[in-house]
């Protein structure tokens, strides 16, 4: 029987986004649905979503799970007007228990 596509939730991250909130809502998202995207505008919003990545691997390590980011420049209308933003694919795996 196939199973129902479950919509991947997809995080919006700005320039004043706190890493460590970032962070566990991508942990509790990886634990939940296996998968996760995020999305960031500009140079400040990127260094707070690669920031929240570092730190989610961190309280995933409990779980022994670990991440994997595929990033990607993907084009958004925002406010009548088309920007580029940073995509960041993110999915859960199982750590690797050397790296522990």
């Amino acid at each position: 029987m196939p199973q129902a596509l479950i919509p991947v939730e997809t995080l919006r991250v700005s320039g004043n986004s706190r890493p460590n909130a970032v962070a566990g809502a991508v942990a509790a998202l990886l634990r939940s649905q296996g998968q996760v995207e995020v999305q960031a505008i500009g140079p400040a919003a990127v260094n707070q979503a690669v920031k929240a990545l570092a730190i989610a691997r961190g309280y995933l390590a409990g779980d022994r799970l670990d991440l994997t980011v595929q990033p990607s420049f993907v084009k958004l209308d925002v406010e009548t007007e088309e920007r580029t933003a940073m995509h960041f694919a993110v999915r859960g795996v199982q750590a690797d228990p050397d790296l522990l």
